[in-house]
């Protein structure tokens, strides 16, 4: 495929969105605090500030350590420090264990097994069409949201269903949009007459170049294309949508094809060095190619949502907004780390909404492909990868995954390289 400079309305709007992000948009520190000074027993003690993604890894740490005395944990982004969950029961060493750890520990009522099971029983007594539930750490209960279209009689049983789990198992709230996929007509990566975004770009199985993107988009047409009417340039080779995610690896036609390990920012291009998992708390960004940058934060993980195509599970859910177009577009965080693949929601960039997206490490395992600085081929994410002067792949295709038509969509500045910048 040959380059695709970015549009001047696009580079553009990309200029100006410095100001939609404004301070949030600052690269955090890269070096965690260290705890120096004091005694050992005092830095032991005392919380860590650590980067998010070292969050994930000390909440994935402390799960296996404290057993069933885990109750869910979260990043306190203001803070820069992990906040967890435990039920001590009759010992008291797990909260002593966690603190030791680096954590903020927090004792709380309802173990993950309880809200697991309360999870299940929402599952097999109100699947319906406009709801969604997902576990939420920062209050120890199962978040359940009902969409504009549960009204009557569905209302009443979803209700029944959440009061049934008893009292502190659960919270029930109402969006004013409704659950859908962002798969649309217009322009990006064209297939069947959809139009989706290009999350990110991989290495299939075989060494081969390809990219995920939605898993609604990936069973909507077999072959995409970078131009709406276009030559197709990719060929679906796995999609998974209703189910157990919505994910899809599509093959470029072309095994020469480059597909460097970054998103389009519009005007930049972010590396991307590796998947990671979310954590609740956690900023993230979201690239897609109808509303370009958005950025929030992450609510909940392995969120069931009820689409009217079915149910799909183990999905992140978020505030970040998004719009028809932008379905299987890039989440990531500001230091180049692959999280999610915009799946559906509610709303929109103008009144806001709930959003889900595909972990990206869960897509990676089902299809067997690797990501960033797992690659086989170590030029993946070249040098060269910024600027104008980019070679195809992500943000390439149709602009899959870079600035967006919309005149208010956030975008970055800088152009230094480093990543996200005010």
């Amino acid at each position: 495929m040959s380059h695709k400079r970015i549009p001047k309305r696009r580079a553009a709007m990309a200029a100006g969105g410095v100001v939609a992000l404004g301070a949030a948009a600052i690269l955090l520190p890269n070096a965690n605090a260290s705890q120096d000074g004091g005694s050992s027993d005092e830095a032991a003690a005392a919380p860590r500030t650590l980067k998010a993604a070292d969050a994930s890894d000390l909440a994935s740490r402390l799960a296996g350590l404290l057993g069933d005395a885990f109750a869910g944990s979260y990043y306190d982004s203001g803070a820069q420090q992990l906040v967890v969950n435990v039920v001590p029961g009759d010992d008291n060493q797990v909260v002593v264990q966690a603190k030791q750890a680096g954590a903020e520990v927090r004792e709380v009522d309802n173990t993950l097994g309880e809200l697991r099971s309360g999870a299940r029983t929402l599952k097999s007594e109100a699947t319906i069409p406009g709801t969604s539930w997902a576990i939420d750490p920062r209050t120890n209960k199962i978040l359940v949201t009902a969409d504009s279209t549960v009204t009557g009689d569905r209302w009443d049983r979803l209700e029944s269903t959440v009061e049934g789990l008893g009292p502190g198992m659960a919270t029930v709230r109402k969006s004013a949009g409704t659950f859908k996929t962002f798969a649309s007509g217009g322009d990006a990566i064209f297939g069947g007459g959809a139009r989706c975004s290009l999350g990110f770009n991989v290495t299939a199985g075989d060494g081969s170049p390809a990219f995920l993107t939605a898993g609604h988009c990936g069973v909507a047409a077999e072959q995409w294309s970078d131009a709406q009417g276009g030559q197709p340039v990719a060929t679906v080779d796995q999609a998974v949508f209703p189910g157990e995610g919505d994910f899809a690896l599509v093959r470029y036609d072309d095994p020469a094809t480059e597909a460097p390990s970054e998103v389009n920012l519009g005007d930049q291009t972010l590396p991307i060095s590796r998947a990671a998992e979310a954590t609740v708390g956690q900023e993230v960004f979201r690239m897609g190619s109808t509303t370009g940058l958005a950025d929030g934060q992450v609510l909940g993980l392995d969120a069931t949502v009820n689409y009217p195509e079915g149910t799909v599970t183990g999905l992140i859910q978020t505030d970040v907004c998004a719009e028809p177009g932008d379905s299987g577009g890039s989440l990531f965080t500001r230091d180049g780390l692959a999280i999610g693949l915009t799946s559906g929601g509610s709303g929109d960039c103008t009144v806001g909404g709930e959003t889900f997206f595909q972990p990206v490490t869960t897509a990676l395992e089902a299809v067997g492909a690797t990501l960033g600085d797992e690659n086989a081929d170590p030029g993946a994410g070249g040098d060269g990868a910024g600027g104008e002067d980019a070679g195809p792949g992500a943000g390439d295709v149709g602009d899959g995954s870079g600035a967006g038509e919309a005149d208010d969509g956030a975008a970055v500045g800088g152009g230094d390289g480093t990543g996200l910048t005010g």
